[in-house]
């Protein structure tokens, strides 16, 4: 009998009242390694209630405590990321190279939380009018909720979370039910941490349990990351709940490359970015725009790289492993298909590469797709696999308008080594993040991710200054005071509390 991974409520594991479940799987093997309980609206219910009657304790906490126990989870994540980095690989396929540097990413949003007493600091005016003073205040809140996607199980949650809590608010935490053992992990060290017991909580679910979490009268704030369609509903649905809501969509990116560029450089940052992870990233170089005259070269270069990389079981120091679900590479597979329909060349098939790994594992191949048609839906959709398209372009002025035709505005990046080029690119460019001669712009934790257009619903970013203004409500405060009191002796030296 496999293992049932519930919920985390008040501090301890809880199944619920729910009993429909949904399979967990190893997807380098291609089997069921444990379920996952899918929780009820009432399970729902009660968690979130559960959350709310331990967030005002949290909130009256000093900020010098809340910081106290994300130093804390801090240095336990960092002892024992190899403990969390095999759970990344085990149940998404991430090879663990790529699931420790998805913890290091997380880190660093914690390491900025940790300074949460410099970044919630108000504003002081004195003497605004005679003997009145102004000043404001940054308060949390309250309990928010936070849906993540089963691309990045640490990463994505921990973009929220230590905010959050530093903050002074209360998270319910949704993770995706394909990959969801990472969250309890997470849950069990905040605890180990000193996090009270129902400030931090994890509800496991399915369409259920995300559309009780969008609608709960106790759920103050929502963020979301993964596809546009389910961002669209995730951003209508709660902020017509009334609710503050982040909802991070999908992703087209593109890559131009100009003819002075290093073309070796940029082939390297073309197979890192497209088959990192398996393809699997909002952040993934999809689109190669290539101008025509270094376009041949390029190509080769791209593709004498893609045969020196090894896909297989990420326990075995593979380069790549494998998609998430069977269904998922099936249909990632079939748009080699739609791409010789539509006219373009298959210049390397990932559906015939030899894995070192199970022969049931969810395999496809490092796949390069030359000459595609921007009518085609290989350009078009967003394939979220290990498929890497080269569209060629007569120069500049023409790859920057097919990027800024996309419905999509997440990442870009251009490689040349003409400065003025990378200004022009950088200014003219209609794309939330953007890179020169870096192939996957992800900002530092101290800045903020999200894109522009189809991409992001709403106005908060993820993250850094955009992150602790989305956990926060300003207050303004106008006094006066006509006569000071006395606080009494104390010599002793004053310490934080």
């Amino acid at each position: 009998m496999s293992e049932t991974l519930g919920h985390w409520v008040h501090g301890a594991a809880w199944d619920g009242t729910s009993t429909r479940t949904a399979p967990v799987y190893n997807p380098a093997l291609g089997t069921v390694q444990k379920q996952v309980r899918l929780a009820s609206t009432a399970d729902v219910d009660a968690a979130v209630t559960a959350t709310a009657a331990a967030w005002p304790a949290w909130r009256d906490a000093s900020i010098a405590k809340r910081t106290t126990v994300l130093f804390a989870f801090r240095e336990l994540l960092n002892a024992r990321k190899e403990e969390l980095a095999a759970i990344l690989t085990a149940e998404h396929g991430k090879v663990l190279s790529d699931a420790l540097g998805e913890i290091a990413r997380g880190l660093e949003v914690v390491d900025v939380a940790c300074g949460v007493g410099h970044l919630l600091k108000g504003t002081y005016s004195e003497n605004a009018s005679t003997d009145v003073d102004v000043y404001t205040l940054r308060q949390p809140v309250g309990v928010v909720g936070v849906i993540s996607p089963f691309n990045f199980p640490a990463m994505v949650p921990m973009w929220f979370f230590p905010i959050a809590l530093a903050a002074g608010n209360a998270v319910v935490l949704k993770p995706s039910e394909k990959d969801p053992t990472a969250s309890i992990w997470l849950a069990e060290l905040l605890r180990e941490a000193g996090l009270p017991d129902g400030v931090f909580t994890v509800v496991n679910g399915d369409k259920e349990a995300v559309d009780a979490l969008l609608v709960h009268p106790d759920i103050r704030s929502v963020s979301f990351v993964g596809s546009t369609p389910i961002a669209q509903y995730i951003y209508t649905t709660a902020a017509g709940a009334g609710k503050r809501v982040q909802a991070l969509g999908g992703a087209k990116n593109h890559m131009l490359v100009l003819p002075d560029a290093d073309l070796d450089l940029a082939a390297d940052a073309a197979v890192n970015a497209g088959f990192g992870s398996a393809g699997e990233r909002c952040m993934a170089v999809s689109v190669v725009l290539a101008v025509e005259s270094i376009a041949d070269e390029l190509v080769a270069k791209i593709t004498e790289r893609m045969a020196t990389l090894r896909t297989g079981d990420g326990t075995r120091g593979c380069d790549m492993g494998p998609l998430i679900t069977r269904e998922h590479r099936d249909k990632v597979a079939g748009y080699l298909d739609i791409a010789a329909s539509d006219g373009a060349d298959v210049v390397v098939d990932g559906r015939g590469v030899e894995v070192d790994g199970a022969a049931d594992g969810f395999w496809l191949g490092p796949t390069l797709i030359d000459r595609v048609p921007l009518e085609s839906a290989v350009y078009r959709d967003e394939i979220f696999g290990p498929v890497l398209s080269v569209v060629r372009v007569p120069g500049y002025e023409e790859g920057v308008g097919i990027i800024n035709a996309s419905v999509y505005g997440n990442g870009t990046a251009i490689f040349t080594n003409d400065g003025g080029a990378a200004r022009r690119f950088q200014r003219e460019v209609e794309v939330g993040m953007v890179g020169i001669n870096v192939p996957i712009p992800v900002p530092v934790a101290y800045h903020s991710f999200g894109g522009w257009k189809a991409s992001l619903f709403g106005d908060a970013k993820a993250y850094g200054p955009a992150g602790f203004a989305f956990f926060t409500r300003e207050k303004a405060v106008t006094s006066r005071w006509l006569d000071p009191s006395h606080g009494g002796l104390n010599l002793g030296f004053p310490q934080n509390a």
